[in-house]
């Protein structure tokens, strides 16, 4: 059975080509500022929110745009990098709903400048609650509300300034659409009995703390399994590490300045002159190449180390569960559990015509599978849901299915 919903192919769309109140300036200045505080205060109902970063532009993922508009306010173009401290905004908000599409991705960025919802509706998660197959703005915008939605500049380098008015108004029609996408959305969710649903999950998103940083994010660079020794290892490390510094100081995306691929060639070649570095693959960009001797000691200190001091070529013990293809020599009951966990879910989900994935998270899925309860019941089962942070929802929906399915597994 097919739970996904996919949009109408045969529908006249309208363009959607101009703000309805024509392209306002962007707000940089404190006094601009102050009036769209105001503003913003003085109007009702909710504020339609996003912004635009630099991914794969600058280092980090800060905003360089925030976009909000409200009924009574109109719509404003932020620019947090002039004005990066929005939080007197934020509270002119005060408790009224926002509306995001993937709320999970801006958020962060939003925090970064005193901005948090005290509500929040996530069209994207939504939609996804409803089973549509094709959750991207543009595509619910259509389905939804008839209207064609450009998405020329999605991926464009937000930090350009000043930025292109055709890009601002790209981005102001993004947050035009917002409410009324909401709306209709919400009633959807009314209808199919997931409203309550849905919002159990935007307070999730709401209220999720910071992802914790990464143990070793070195061992995370792309091609390093091709490594398979300790000196080789510690050059990944060197140059990992090295490749971070210079990308924070430049404020340059890490991949602009050095290529994974060009760190795991020097951890395999390991080149004794700085010529030889530079004839490897990715050391011949303009980025790379003007920082050949930075990478070249980086490579000599990592040749300078001890062998005691090479990173193990398994990484540091934590609660991270090893990969499901392990489990066989690892766990195989646990294996065998999880076989059971994912199809019952799976069916589960095709039943209530959503992902599998948003009616319980593949992590919970295999700590529930690694690691369950000593004596199975529908109780039992809920509690360790709950422990792991599942929704009042979710537990619902798959406590009793997944204790059963457990049961008759059993050994």
């Amino acid at each position: 059975m097919n739970s996904a919903r996919t949009p109408e192919t045969d529908q006249q769309l309208t363009p959607l080509t101009e703000p309805a109140d024509g392209l306002t300036g962007v707000v940089d200045t404190p006094q601009a500022l102050t009036e769209t505080v105001m503003a913003f205060a003085a109007a009702s109902g909710p504020v339609a929110v996003d912004a635009e970063r630099a991914s794969g532009y600058r280092y980090g993922q800060s905003a360089y745009l925030v976009q909000l508009r409200r009924e009574g306010a109109g719509t404003a173009l932020i620019d947090p990098q002039a004005l990066p401290d929005l939080s007197e905004l934020s509270t002119a908000i005060g408790t009224a709903e926002w509306v995001l599409h993937a709320a999970n991705q801006d958020l962060p960025c939003l925090a970064e400048v005193g901005m948090r919802p005290a509500a929040l509706f996530d069209t994207e998660l939504g939609a996804r609650l409803l089973g549509y197959e094709r959750v991207g703005l543009a595509t619910m915008v259509a389905e939804e509300l008839g209207l064609e939605l450009a998405k020329e500049h999605s991926a464009a380098d937000w930090s350009t300034r000043p930025l292109p008015e055709d890009w601002l108004r790209y981005a102001a029609l993004d947050v035009e659409v917002l409410v009324d996408l909401r709306a209709k959305l919400a009633a959807e969710l009314a209808d199919a009995g997931k409203l309550e649903w849905a919002e159990q999950e935007f307070e999730a998103v709401r209220t999720a703390p910071p992802a914790p940083p990464r143990p070793d994010p070195w061992r995370r660079t792309s091609g390093s399994h091709q490594v398979r020794d300790g000196l080789g290892l510690a050059i990944v490390r060197e140059l990992w590490t090295t490749r971070d510094a210079q990308a924070r100081a430049a404020d340059i995306a890490p991949g602009r300045v050095l290529t994974d691929a060009a760190i795991v060639a020097a951890a395999i070649a390991r080149p004794d002159t700085m010529p030889e570095l530079g004839r490897l693959p990715g050391f011949r960009t303009k980025n790379a190449a003007r920082r050949l001797r930075t990478w070249f000691e980086a490579v000599q200190r990592a040749k300078s180390l001890d062998p005691s001091d090479y990173p193990s070529r398994r990484a540091p013990a934590s609660d991270a569960l090893p990969p499901p293809k392990a489990w066989r020599d690892r766990n195989p009951e646990g294996a065998e559990r999880l076989v059971v966990v994912r199809s019952t879910v799976r069916t589960l989900a095709e039943e209530l015509h959503l992902p599998q994935e948003n009616l319980l998270t593949p992590e919970y899925q295999r700590r529930l599978a690694w690691s369950p309860p000593r004596r199975i019941s529908a109780e039992s089962v809920a509690e360790s849901l709950q422990s792991l942070g599942a929704r009042d929802w979710q537990i619902e929906q798959v406590a009793d299915a997944l204790s059963h399915q457990l049961l008759h597994a059993a050994p």
